[in-house]
């Protein structure tokens, strides 16, 4: 195993350019229903790409959009330490956040257990489609540092 150093004396110009601000695929879908806020927390969005692609998934599944619904969450492992997760129940359980988004007639229900509430709060879930990659994108304020997949981040 080698080691690489960098002199302090490294110009300006060959530093990595500064991250550009995230772009979404569509607008952010509004809400219909969504948990009493707060103060601290801000909830989670959803965009209007995103939304079409979990009501297209759930049809497929066979699963009830005034019944059941998509739920996000946080476990720990992954390549940074937490991962995000990603499903489809029937139902929320007793303590989860619930949002509900309406689309062309249709209804879409997340739910957010409280335990990864507390790392996907003020995140947005967006769809992104390009030649290279396909599928959901998690665009965290939360995480300090994610992995190259995007698929785990250190909050």
């Amino acid at each position: 195993m080698s080691t690489v150093s960098i002199s302090p004396t490294t110009s300006h110009a060959m530093s990595a350019p500064a991250p550009e601000e995230q772009k979404l695929s569509s607008p952010l879908a509004t809400a219909v229903a969504a948990p009493e806020s707060n103060a601290k927390a801000t909830g989670v969005s959803v965009t209007e790409k995103a939304i079409r692609r979990i009501r297209a998934a759930m049809h497929k599944e066979g699963i009830s959009g005034t019944d059941g619904g998509l739920r996000l969450g946080v476990t720990g492992g992954g390549c940074s330490g937490l991962s995000y997760s990603i499903r489809f129940d029937t139902k929320p359980r007793e303590r989860d956040r619930v949002w509900e988004f309406e689309q062309d007639g249709e209804r879409v229900r997340i739910f957010v257990d409280p335990k990864s509430f507390i790392y996907l709060n003020g995140m947005i879930l967006d769809f992104e489609e390009t030649l290279m990659r396909q599928g959901f994108n998690f665009i965290n304020p939360n995480s300090q540092k994610s992995c190259g997949c995007g698929s785990s981040f250190t909050a």
